[in-house]
């Protein structure tokens, strides 16, 4: 009985927490939990601000390793979708990001110390970022990118991440990162910038990062490099 109690109480702070683990292509699955996708060792649970502004784990996320995962073919053109697993939703406040690295060789022994390039980048569509259902991704099952046209092909590590910015005044900004392993063909010769390091991106002080939505709240500044637009 104290099992089930414990449970009962912990649920709740659980059932909001994700993983960005299912690949989508042109709006069909492709494979099962984390075929394209690198594991992470945070299952469920968020990584913190003061976890990972200078560590190799805002990369890809705690535990996430080369090797182990398989790559899966797509053409720029394609609308990606990154998919929540079982069916969850997105039911924090804040932004959603994808960023990009080319890998110089076969992608899955790429860790991701090259240069990133954001791609995509969603936040308020409407209304103050005070509530919850002004944010674009809020109540969403994944997040899109529509890969751009002029996108080298290649082999690339492919970031997607979403901020939970509740917790954010304190200090406790929630970021839920997956990494995924795509090969790119029929691109472009665009020339993908600015180019960042990861860590790098964000300081734990950025506007959009140490973020207050509950009092009197701000215009909200998208942390980050400007978008690749292609």
């Amino acid at each position: 009985m104290k099992s089930i109690r414990l449970l009962a109480l912990l649920a709740p702070l659980t059932q909001a927490h994700y993983i960005f683990n299912r690949l989508i292509v042109n709006g069909a699955s492709i494979g099962g939990e984390y075929a394209y996708t690198r594991k992470n060792s945070n299952s469920y649970m968020p990584a913190f601000t003061n976890e990972l502004m200078t560590s190799n784990d805002l990369r890809c996320n705690k535990g996430a390793k080369t090797g182990g995962t398989a790559t899966y073919t797509v053409k720029a053109g394609d609308k990606i979708g990154f998919k929540l697993f079982n069916n969850e939703f997105i039911e924090h406040p804040g932004p959603g990001f994808v960023y990009v690295s080319k890998a110089p060789g076969k992608v899955a022994d790429y860790d991701g110390s090259g240069d990133w390039v954001k791609v995509y980048e969603t936040g308020v569509c409407s209304g103050s970022p005070g509530n919850d259902g002004s944010w674009c991704s809020w109540q969403k099952d994944r997040l899109e990118w529509t890969i751009q046209k002029s996108l080298p092909s290649g082999e690339y590590l492919v970031r997607v991440e979403h901020i939970g910015l509740h917790q954010a005044h304190e200090g406790k900004a929630q970021f839920y990162i997956e990494c995924y392993q795509l090969n790119i063909t029929d691109g472009g010769d665009g020339v993908p910038a600015p180019l960042v390091k990861i860590p790098g991106i964000y300081k734990a002080n950025d506007p959009g990062i140490a973020y207050n939505k509950w009092s009197n709240p701000k215009p909200y500044i998208i942390p980050g490099p400007a978008v690749w637009k292609g």
